[in-house]
């Protein structure tokens, strides 16, 4: 009896140990709460901020205790932007619902309003108002811009080469402060810059530029110029003049003024979870929720994500620093002026799922480690450690970077509105990422993009990805560059380092990265495309919609069991020793072979349309033991892409995977989000090559693809290619031309194709000739004899 008494007694005391560890606070918010609130029920806090003040006050006096903030429907407009630190671990903010709670980065203006003219109406505004979004009702509206804003248009929703030309900036009363927007030389991103001033010959001074670190000047065409009250002639529009505290704005005709809600974006952040590798934020939960209405973040400072065309802004609306176990679950995030999620340097098991992201300034989701991670770190394309200083260790040099997150079921598009180097997911300098189940499109550059191998582990499975690089060119629906510590922008230096140590591609990319069961489709660059270096990728049970596979050189890629419909391999300029394996995959087409050094490890056992197509490769002493025929698809129109019981593509080990768990799969998610279009099979066509001619005894050709333009690293398909070279040759001697050089102009004439170089030979009367060449893809003068 008394022992049955202690084991009660013991149990009682550890149930009532633990049932305070258990304990949950809750706290309550409601936009109808008063100031002397304290934070129950029946008297709930009106603002964000004075819950997470007293979760802290309560923290401080019980450590043990789980606190949750319960946000009651209503709109709550933030002063500044919530922190939460490690003495707040173990928080979460759950709202009512994304379609009953909206935390705003903005604020409500009681305006007075006057006419200016016809059509344009004039308030004053606080002396301390600066803001870059006005919101009318719940939409937001188009600060006033040359051209028009045109939804229609490709580029910028509206572009016109004269957006600061001479003539256009005459007209204007003060042209600084206007912001200037490009796409990049090479339609490799873009621009923004800040008008300052003008110079004496009527251009523009220009600050700014930092957001693309693969530089070039502003693209010619594709520009568009705002912030300039002359542009002000189009309803939707508005101009805030900051010297004068004014603000101008033309309504919709729909729109009554003096009854009709403003807001403007003052906040550029809402909520920051930071903490330290040696003190991290735990366990926080912000979940059921829209947050809205930020400034945006273009001209703010952006470091370059190492030799990635990247730079960026290291902030974003919800900001995750050193932190662990953290949920971002059943948001809905929109018209944010910059960065959606930013997960930076250390954090670990972060989870982002079931989230609606759309409308907004910049990229959804992104995982950006710390350089000093990074062992011999190179911050530029061109830029390179030699070998003699490098440090040779493998892996990460810290602890700064993310690892072991998932980004799970968001729906995702319409991003990138102002910012074009961009992704609905981003992934540098992070180790094991996991992408699933994401439906991602209508986004001006990739879909998910990884700008470098450091230091891989990621799985990519079961997205739908397409109508991707919509306003920019030379990328994928999947994209990632690998230009890590044996990258080199000499590519002999680069050969002989590779030959001489072959495992220099481990050093960063120390794990494979999984590319499984995912849908692409890509109308403006690839579907899936490995770009510069990007090494160690295993994909398999892809299907790939329009532009196929492109594997630039890298080593160690294996590619099986994908469907290429319409398409094909892209092999780029592969090393001798790549490692590349290509088999048990159905293409449509032959192989887009571009100056390779060795045709990989193993391309065998694939199914090509036609006896053509397959011979083509067979010529290089590969897929011996491939086929040919009809895959027969099974319900291509309802895009099923699976093969009949009597399909070819299984006698050479194909295998069918699932074609209905692409994309998201939260109901709600799945009634709303669009798929890719249908493609129409093509019978595929003999396309008659660019006729490869001598010129004084060196094989030239014109250049006539996108594959060829990103393998020569060009802004457009234009120029001519050396395919071969004689050393005896005139145009050799003395440094001239080298195999692999495309000449872009001869004698200050640009070079489109062989005849319009033909066309300038014949018009030079002298034995010397100056070219400009593209060579290593940097562009170079050089002069050579052609006698």
């Amino acid at each position: 009896m008394k022992n049955l008494l202690l084991i009660f007694m013991l149990a009682f005391v550890a149930a009532s140990c633990g049932s305070n560890a258990d304990k949950v606070i809750t706290i309550f918010v409601s936009h109808s709460g008063t100031a002397q609130a304290n934070g129950t029920e029946k008297e709930p806090f009106a603002h964000l901020e004075d819950a997470v003040k007293h979760a802290v006050e309560l923290r401080a006096e019980d450590q043990n205790s789980s606190i949750e903030i319960n946000v009651l429907p209503g709109d709550y407009y933030l002063e500044h932007a919530i922190h939460i630190t490690p003495a707040l671990s173990g928080l979460t903010i759950k709202g009512a619902g994304a379609d009953q709670v909206r935390i705003k980065g903005s604020e409500v203006l009681d305006l007075n309003w006057d006419s200016f003219n016809e059509n344009i109406f004039v308030t004053t505004v606080d002396e301390n108002l600066d803001f870059d979004q006005l919101i009318v009702n719940g939409t937001p509206q188009i600060l006033a811009r040359y051209p028009n804003y045109d939804e229609s248009s490709q580029y910028w929703q509206g572009s016109a080469p004269d957006a600061i030309s001479k003539e256009r900036i005459a007209t204007w009363k003060k042209p600084e402060g206007a912001y200037f927007h490009a796409l990049h030389g090479g339609k490799w991103g873009g621009f923004h810059f800040e008008i300052t001033g003008v110079n004496e010959d009527g251009t523009a001074i220009l600050e700014g530029g930092q957001q693309n670190n693969r530089g070039s000047k502003p693209h010619e065409e594709f520009r568009m110029v705002e912030n300039v009250f002359e542009e002000l002639d189009s309803p939707g529009e508005w101009f805030l003049d900051t010297d004068a505290h004014k603000l101008y704005y033309w309504p919709a005709d729909t729109t009554t003024l003096q009854t009709s809600k403003i807001e403007v974006a003052v906040l550029k952040d809402l909520i920051q979870v930071i903490g330290t590798l040696d003190n991290p934020v735990k366990d926080i939960t912000i979940s059921g929720m829209t947050f809205q209405h930020t400034k945006r973040t273009f001209m703010e400072e952006f470091e370059p994500l190492l030799r990635s065309d990247w730079s960026i802004y290291r902030g974003g609306v919800l900001y995750f620093e050193g932190t662990e176990n953290c949920l971002v679950k059943d948001n809905e995030f929109t018209n944010l002026g910059g960065n959606v999620i930013m997960v930076s340097k250390y954090n670990k098991g972060l989870n982002v799922t079931g989230n609606h992201i759309y409308e907004n300034g910049a990229s959804a989701v992104s995982f950006i480690g710390d350089p000093s991670a990074v062992r011999s770190p190179s911050f530029n394309y061109g830029q390179f450690v030699p070998f003699s200083e490098m440090d040779t260790i493998a892996g990460p040099k810290n602890e700064l970077y993310p690892r072991d997150c998932v980004v799970e079921d968001n729906l995702i598009h319409r991003i990138g509105r102002i910012e074009k180097q961009t992704a609905g997911v981003e992934i540098a300098m992070a180790m094991d990422i996991t992408v699933r189940h994401n439906s991602i499109y209508d986004v001006p550059r990739a879909g998910i993009n990884i700008g470098d191998g450091t230091w891989g582990g990621h799985i990519l499975e079961f997205n739908d990805v397409f109508n991707t690089v919509l306003e920019t060119h030379d990328h994928g629906s999947f994209n990632s560059w690998g230009r890590d510590r044996f990258w080199h922008p000499k590519r002999k230096v680069m050969d002989s380092l590779t030959t001489a140590h072959p495992e220099m591609y481990t050093w960063d990319a120390v794990k494979t990265t999984i590319i499984r069961n995912n849908r692409f489709r890509c109308d403006h660059g690839w579907d899936i495309d490995l770009d510069d270096g990007s090494s160690n990728y295993h994909i398999y049970d892809n299907l790939m919609l329009n532009n196929g596979l492109k594997l630039r050189e890298g080593f160690n890629r294996v590619a099986e069991n994908n469907i290429i419909v319409n398409n094909s391999l892209h092999p780029h300029v592969w090393f001798a020793n790549s490692q590349d394996v290509f088999k048990h995959n159905i293409v449509a087409d032959a192989y887009q072979d571009v100056g390779l050094q060795g045709w990989g490890k193993e391309l065998d056992y694939n199914l090509f349309p036609n006896e053509v197509t397959m011979m083509k490769s067979q010529i290089y002493d590969r897929d011996l033991n491939s086929t040919f025929g009809d895959p027969k698809f099974k319900d291509p129109a309802n895009l099923d892409f699976s093969v009949a019981d009597d399909s070819p593509a299984l006698k050479i080990g194909f295998k069918n995977f699932p074609m209905d768990q692409f994309g998201v799969q939260k109901e709600s998610f799945k009634k709303r989000a669009k798929t890719p279009e249908v493609p129409v099979l093509k019978d595929p066509s003999e396309k008659e090559s660019s006729p490869i001619v001598a010129w004084l005894r060196n094989n030239i050709k014109s250049v006539e693809s996108p594959q060829e333009q990103s393998a020569y690293g060009l802004n457009s398909a234009e120029g001519v290619i050396v395919l071969r070279i004689w050393n005896a040759s005139p145009a050799v001697k003395n440094d001239g031309i080298k195999k692999g050089d495309v000449i872009l102009q001869a004698d200050g004439k640009p070079v489109k194709n062989i005849q319009d170089f033909f066309k300038i030979n014949v018009e030079n009367t002298t034995d010397e000739m100056e070219l400009v060449i593209m060579r290593n893809q940097s562009e170079k003068t050089i002069n050579i004899k052609t006698n």
